[in-house]
């Protein structure tokens, strides 16, 4: 039966249109071609989807929209990006179709006109032409009721629009969408905020589940002029909610208020007024049958920008890139040479696009023991202890890296994505290689994939046997199994992917033969993206760009319950032969320099033969994990207790290196000699009280020296390692235009450059490492760290004499200890540390199983602290944004947006936290502004097994907490701590939030 409606006076549309329609039901699947199909690629949106929208205006049949299974009604919108002359609808409906469907069109996606009524359809596959001259932008098809039979949703494969295109509008007169693009952030994030702001009908943001009040904030950089909002919910929407305008992020005033909302999909447009930069939509209250969350495709807020758009010279938004346009231009700088050339070449390409469009990623991997979201314990039981996905296996060092070269055509038009398997050392045989995590099982929780392949080998009769050097093995997918059934890939589908080695056997160096490995999301068209998990069951979902703090480099959220592991990962974007050279360093890393024997597994690790009884003499610690512990900061201070995970440098009155100690007092020794150990022998403590009543005690320690005390000595612990090759990849324009030694823009900072000489070439060079920034490369960190507290030689101090001499002392006969080879790769394993993402999503974990302490946070508290950081102005010296340079030597490092927190400069932080060695202009009250990227992991670093541990922070360790910390700064930083101070205790405990989510 065909129903023609032709409303007098409809009840549910705005306005009444009278029409008159002729429809003919036709079978013919192929595409017609009487007219210009203006719906192809359009954008396209819908009630739900399991196949997406997009599927049924890609003029390809074999694709298709499928909505939820058994939700009536449900529709699919498609926008045509203006006004449009439409002469012929077609649809071919899947047969999975409706007995009884409408269509409707609106022109501003809120008041829709009824075209038609459509009812008795069948099913099966069927084309339906509908003949109609009408003007409009948007088109809905509402599917009622299923046709009997259909026992699934509604599937179309393809939707064409026969007319002519309008001229698309550029939106309200004298008005623009200020939303789209802009930083956006809730108090929750199943599905990221960004996907609210995106321009992006096909995304959404989705807060965490039954939760209100909740909130989703757009930041639109500058004070704005409202008119209009725009709110296209999906189906978990509010009831009642409220929209608020604020420009500081924390008053807040009432715009508009929304009430009786019905759940389902719906566009609410609110006539808002005022001059405000932030916009707060405030769900207080979820619509009826609601059992999920708060859900919104996009945002629209309409208006003007109340000022022009002049280039700001330091960025209103912290997330994006600082400007290299020099605050002071006039400030000399001396020659200096760059760290690297501008031809620098890279050691090993991450990523590339081929001149036809084929999208190439090449992806490291080495083994590790189980899976990424398994713990020690399944998901329903108590904790018993961390899992071991994090770990590094016994023998990780060799014959068991390798790599995928993702060969990715769908961005050319293909069809398919390749997968080839490199060995970087020996021979793999019986490799398993798993795709996609089945979503589709609400079951799979610590692990499981819907496709669980392999790679065989041509070359080999086809068995599953893969050698180093040669590129033989590959296995291809055409499809998304994470649909049913499944669907073309198309740009942005996500790919899990959970490859598992298995070495030849007999295995020849006696070590293990099965592993699992790095279990890494994989963006259609895009490349590998750090992921979090999302409903359901923790699902591989990107994250979000501003919670990236090291980039490419950053480490995906860890579900095993392993925190204290997080430094130790390698970048997420390290390359194949890279991720060989990240394991040789990480082994020297952990190598006894007396004993040759491993830190972890020292049963099972082969001893490192060439470097037993390297030290001779003097030492602090015979490892470099020794004083970086797990990656992180040194022992906290006993008191008693030597320090020798610390440095403790020595001068004489007249800078030069202390006669007895030299540069550095080495603690331990292997010979029975005098003892040279320092400790802490107690604190000289006072009590600050907050205005409220709270009181923080400051500890200023007192140290011992068993042999003489030096005339001048400064105490540092060692910092944590990561993300040290991104801040040497920053270029040198960048953190010298923050200098402003004069405060020629009366901000009261005055950040300084440490020039130094290159101890190899003498050239000048600009100092990023080290407390002091007294160190210019990672190549000189290394090396001096080798020298002072290991006295271990190398190709950059090949004496150990050069622990006590200022003049040239690279002299000598005897053997170096660490190889050329050798260094390069303790540079490059430090280098491609990555950095953990910041922890400020909520991750979807199912209802009633624990969150892993590290993953129970407040995303509002940590927005609140974000911004009230800034207000306090700590983001002048703890710079959000730095861009890395196009020259590192390796590509992972190249062109990144990170979040570290410093601006690499030395301030002076006034006498309280004064050493007493200067080093020319740099005096002793000027320190680095030291990263704060991972300054929430420390506290599980610094534990054991994941129980939190004693964080002692500041360059010397004095404090032990952070409000001690901020209580110490002084001199430049003044200012900001007195703000701190002014706090309320809860804003006091937003900030700390914050900096515990970084």
């Amino acid at each position: 039966m065909i129903m023609y409606l032709i409303p007098a006076s409809p009840k549910f549309y705005s306005r009444s249109i009278l029409l008159l329609f002729l429809l003919v039901i036709s079978t013919i699947p192929e595409l017609s071609t009487a007219a210009e199909n203006i719906a192809l690629e359009k954008q396209t949106y819908a009630s739900s989807q399991i196949s997406s929208a997009a599927f049924a205006v890609d003029g390809v049949h074999a694709t298709r929209w499928e909505s939820a299974h058994n939700i009536e009604p449900s529709w699919i919108v498609v926008d045509l990006g203006a006004v449009s002359t439409i002469e012929q609808l077609l649809i071919d409906w899947e047969s999975a179709n409706p007995a009884i469907y409408e269509v409707h069109g609106s022109n501003d996606n809120l008041q829709w006109d009824l075209l038609s009524q459509h009812s008795a359809g069948v099913f099966g596959e069927r084309r339906d032409t509908i003949n109609i001259a009408v003007s409009y932008r948007y088109l809905k098809v509402m599917a009622i009721k299923r046709s009997e039979g259909n026992h699934w949703g509604f599937s179309i494969r393809e939707i064409q629009v026969l007319g002519e295109i309008g001229t698309p509008n550029p939106g309200l007169p004298g008005e623009q969408n200020l939303a789209i693009g802009k930083y956006t952030f809730a108090s929750s994030e199943l599905h990221s905020a960004s996907g609210a702001t995106d321009g992006e009908m096909g995304t959404r943001w989705e807060s965490q589940h039954q939760i209100s009040p909740s909130w989703i904030t757009v930041d639109l950089e500058s004070q704005s002029t409202l008119k209009k909002m725009v709110i296209h919910w999906e189906a978990a929407n509010a009831k009642n909610y409220t929209v608020q305008g604020s420009n500081d992020n924390q008053n807040w005033t009432s715009l508009t208020q929304y009430t009786d909302g019905v759940f389902g999909s719906r566009t609410d447009m609110l006539d808002i007024s005022g001059d405000y930069r932030y916009v707060r939509i405030l769900g207080t209250e979820l619509s009826d049958n609601n059992g999920y969350g708060y859900s919104i495709f996009e945002i629209e807020i309409w208006g003007s920008s109340s000022e022009p758009d002049p280039e700001p010279e330091t960025p209103t938004d912290p997330q994006d890139p600082v400007t290299d346009k020099p605050i002071d231009p006039d400030y000399p700088i001396p020659d200096y040479t760059p760290l690297f050339a501008i031809d620098t070449e890279v050691i090993e390409q991450t990523q590339y696009t081929e001149p036809d469009g084929t999208l190439v990623t090449l992806m490291g991997a080495r083994p590790t023991e189980r899976h990424a979201r398994e713990r020690g314990e399944a998901w329903d039981e108590p904790d018993s202890g961390p899992g071991r996905y994090l770990t590094f296996p016994p023998f990780y060092f060799q014959n068991r890296t390798f790599g995928l070269e993702i060969r990715d055509n769908i961005p050319a038009g293909g069809d398919k994505v390749e997968f080839w398997l490199h060995v970087n050392q020996g021979s793999f045989y019986g490799t398993t290689f798993s795709l996609f995590r089945n979503i589709l099982d609400p079951n799979v929780r610590d692990f499981g994939w819907s496709l669980n392949y392999g790679f065989n080998n041509a070359f080999e009769g086809d068995q599953p046997l893969c050698h180093s050097v040669r590129r033989e093995c590959m296995m291809n997918i055409t499809a998304n199994w994470r649909t049913a059934p499944h669907s073309p890939l198309k740009i942005g589908d996500k790919i899990e992917l959970a490859p598992a080695p298995r070495l030849l056997a007999p295995v020849t160096d006696g070590g293990g033969e099965r592993y699992y490995s790095f279990e890494q999301l994989y963006v259609v068209g895009e490349g590998l993206s750090p992921w979090y998990g999302i409903e359901p069951n923790l699902d591989s979902e990107p994250l979000p760009e501003h919670t990236l703090l090291g980039g490419d480099t950053s480490i995906s959220y860890n579900y095993s319950e392993e925190p204290h592991r997080m430094f130790q990962q390698m970048a997420n974007n390290i390359g194949i032969e890279n991720t060989q050279r990240f394991v040789e360093g990480r082994r020297l890393f952990h190598t006894s320099f007396i004993s040759g024997i491993h830190s972890e597994f020292p049963d099972q690790n082969p001893v490192f033969a060439a470097h037993t009884g390297q030290i001779d003499g003097r030492y602090n610690e015979e490892r470099c994990i020794g004083c970086h512990i797990q990656n992180g900061r040194s022992k906290t201070a006993v008191i008693g207790e030597p320090l020798n995970t610390y440095a403790i440098l020595t001068r004489q009155a007249d800078g030069n290196p202390d006669p007895v100690y030299g540069l550095n007092i080495q603690q331990l020794s292997t010979d029975a000699v005098e003892s040279q150990t320092v400790v802490v022998s107690g604190y000289q403590t006072r009590i600050h009280q907050f205005p409220d009543g709270e009181q923080v005690q400051l500890h200023t320690p007192v140290y011992q020296f068993s042999g003489n005390t030096p005339a001048a000595y400064s105490v540092r612990q060692a910092p944590q390692v990561i993300g040290m090759g991104l801040l040497e990849a920053v270029p040198e324009s960048t953190i010298l235009a923050r200098q402003d030694p004069n405060d020629v823009n009366g901000d009261g900072i005055r950040g300084v450059a440490h020039w130094i000489n290159d101890p190899e070439t003498g050239e000048t060079r600009l100092g990023r490492f080290g407390w002091k920034a007294s160190k210019s490369s990672m190549r000189h960190q290394v090396s001096e760290a080798l020298l002072l507290d290991m006295g271990i030689t190398s190709p950059v101090f090949q004496s150990i004499d050069c622990q006590k001499s200022p003049a040239p002392c690279n002299t000598t006969s005897s053997e170096i200890d660490v190889s050329e080879t050798e260094l390069e790769r303790l540079t490059q394993y430090l280098s491609l540390l990555g950095v953990p993402a910041q922890r400020s999503l909520t991750s979807g974990y199912p209802e009633g199983i624990r969150v892993s302490p590290e993953h129970s946070v407040d995303t509002s508290l940590i927005e609140q602290g974000r911004a009230i950081f800034e207000q306090m102005e700590c983001s002048a010296c703890h710079l959000p944004t730095l861009q890395t340079g196009e020259n590192h030597p390796l590509a992972e490092l190249r062109s990144q947006t990170i979040h570290p927190y410093t601006d690499l400069l030395l301030h002076d932080m006034g006498p309280g936290l004064a050493d007493s060695i200067e080093e020319g202009a740099i005096t002793s009250s000027m320190w680095r502004t030291p990263p704060l990227w991972g300054l929430g992991s420390l506290t599980y670093v610094q534990g054991e097994d994941g129980n939190p541990g004693k964080v002692s922070y500041l360059h010397d360790g004095r404090a032990k907490s952070l409000d001690e910390a901020i209580l110490w700064h002084g001199g430049e930083a003044n200012s900001s701590k007195n703000h701190y101070e002014s706090l309320t205790p809860e804003e006091r405990s937003t900030v700390k939030a914050f900096l515990n989510s970084l």
